[in-house]
Formats: C-alpha cells, sequence, structure tokens
C-alpha cells in the first residue's frame, strides 16, 4: 500500500472483518474510524506511539499514551480512541492468539492469561523496546500479502509466537522490578509458573509444587486463585490440554502414546481427562 489513507482504510476494513492480524503496516498519524467508537478487540493487540499523544478508555477506564510509550490491549477487551493531537504519528498491530494458541509454550500461556486477569492491570508505559516490537510487527507485515501455503503460514505463526515471547518477557521484567508486597506474590506465582512448565508432564499434584515453594498447598492455592483466577490444580490441567491439543494436531501419536507422554496410567483414563476439560474426546478433537 503507497499511501497512508490506503493503509488506514485497509485497516479499518481488517478491523471490521475480524481478521486475524490487523496491522498499520506502517506509521499512521491517525486512528481508524472503527477504533474511534467503542469496539471490541477481538486479540491482542500494541500501539507504539512515536509522537504526540492520545488518550482511549479500554473496558470503561480512561487512559492517555505519550511519544515514547506502548499501548498493551489484553485479548477481548473493549477500546476506544477519545482524542488524538494533532501530530500524532503511531503503528497499530493487532492479532488472534487463536491461531497460535496450540503452539504457545506454558509459561507464555499462562503469563498471557495472567496479563489479562491483574486487577491493577499495566496498559501503558514506556518499555525500551519499543524499536524491537516494531522490527517483529514489521517482518510480521511482510508475510500478509504472501501466498497462501504451508511454509509462509507457518513462518507466519512463529513470528506471532515471538512477539508474543517479547510481550511477555516485557510484563515479566516489569513485575520482577516491582518491590512492593504485591510484587512479592507475582513473584511466587512467576516461579510457579515456571515450576508447572518444567514438571507438569509428571506432577499433576499440588503438593508437589507448594513443597518445592517451601508453602502450604492451600495458601499456594489462594494465591494463584487471587492473581490470575485459577488454581494450582487448574493451572496444570490447562498445561495438559494446551500441550495435548498441540500433540494431537501436529503429530503422529497414537492416544495411548500421549497418555505416556503425560503419564496417565492408560489411553482411557487420559481419554476421560481429556473430555472432561475440553467436551470432546482426543479422536474427536483430532477429527475436527
Amino acid at each position: 500500500m503507497d499511501t497512508q489513507q490506503e493503509r488506514l482504510s485497509h485497516l479499518d476494513r481488517a478491523l471490521s472483518n475480524g481478521e486475524n492480524i490487523c496491522s498499520s503496516e506502517g506509521m499512521l498519524c491517525s486512528f481508524p474510524t472503527s477504533l474511534k467508537k467503542p469496539f471490541m478487540i477481538n486479540g491482542a493487540g500494541l500501539i507504539v506511539c512515536r509522537q504526540g499523544n492520545f488518550t482511549f478508555s479500554l473496558n470503561m477506564k480512561a487512559f492517555s499514551a505519550q511519544a515514547g510509550e506502548t499501548v498493551f490491549i489484553p485479548e477481548d477487551s473493549l477500546f476506544q480512541v477519545l482524542s488524538e493531537s494533532e501530530d500524532l504519528q503511531l503503528f497499530i498491530f493487532i492479532y488472534q492468539i487463536e491461531p497460535i494458541r496450540d503452539i504457545i509454550g506454558n509459561s507464555v500461556a499462562t503469563m498471557y492469561l495472567y496479563m489479562q486477569l491483574r486487577t491493577e492491570p499495566c496498559y501503558v508505559w514506556n518499555t525500551g523496546d519499543e524499536e524491537e516490537v516494531l522490527k517483529y510487527m514489521s517482518l510480521l507485515d511482510n508475510t500478509l500479502h504472501l501466498d497462501n501455503n504451508t511454509f509462509n503460514d507457518n513462518e507466519q505463526r512463529l513470528l506471532l509466537l515471538g512477539l508474543t515471547y517479547r510481550i511477555c518477557s516485557i510484563y515479566n521484567r516489569k513485575l520482577m522490578n516491582l518491590k512492593t508486597t504485591v510484587g512479592h506474590k507475582h513473584e511466587i506465582f512467576i516461579r510457579l509458573i515456571q515450576l508447572i512448565d518444567a514438571h507438569y508432564t509428571e506432577e499433576r499434584g499440588v503438593e508437589f509444587y507448594a513443597d518445592k515453594l517451601c508453602l502450604s498447598p492451600k495458601y499456594l492455592s489462594a494465591l494463584s486463585k487471587s492473581v490470575c483466577g485459577f488454581t494450582v490444580q487448574e493451572l496444570i490441567f490447562k498445561s495438559i490440554i494446551r500441550k495435548s491439543i498441540s500433540l494431537l494436531k501436529n503429530t503422529q501419536k497414537n492416544i495411548q502414546e500421549i497418555a505416556d507422554f503425560f503419564n496417565f496410567p492408560n489411553a482411557s483414563y487420559f481419554g476421560t481427562f481429556f473430555k472432561k476439560q475440553t467436551g470432546m474426546s482426543p479422536q474427536q478433537y483430532r477429527k475436527k
């Protein structure tokens, strides 16, 4: 697209059509019309402000952003631009998580969930990583006009995965810089995520993780629930299901082999667990 107006119009259409990736494909000096009224973001979003400033509402709360700051929009958020300065320069990138949900790592998936469910989320800040984020956005822009084939699709998915990892790394760094009691609770939660990521295929009991963190199972589950809305057990089960889906969709492993991977007693036991969590048997999920 040669002109800014063409890119603005294309972004507007992409947002209205709910496309998997909605990008400004370069710098804009104004927001698209869709975002100037209440708009449900059916994906995760990034807005990098290069110059000027703007105000916006996110889930009915007012915020502002200025040059050098990045706005992070979590999944399924109600967004609206309220005002923008005449000298505004910004980049917009909104993408669906669903196409990469089966390949994102457990730590990233849980951290991303945490970003959405925090009671006091951070939506705007100067990360110091704006240029690196823009590089990812530029590389992804290049994939938008490639032919649809397996290689190009996988390249795009991996770039989206890389961008998601970068976002979570930024968020993790900000959390670890907190020196308050709340920050300490978050630190425990992050350590829990790391332990689950390392051991969820063998250890499904809360006691194992509580022991590793020198906490009682009851306290650890209460802490997890207060931070992200899920107990430790629920996080472990979500990790198993996410990896199970990836194995069903992306490998030729049979159900017994997948059951063995997660140390279930047999394929039937795994099938019952999987159906309870997803509403479908592993065989049904593989065929859909």
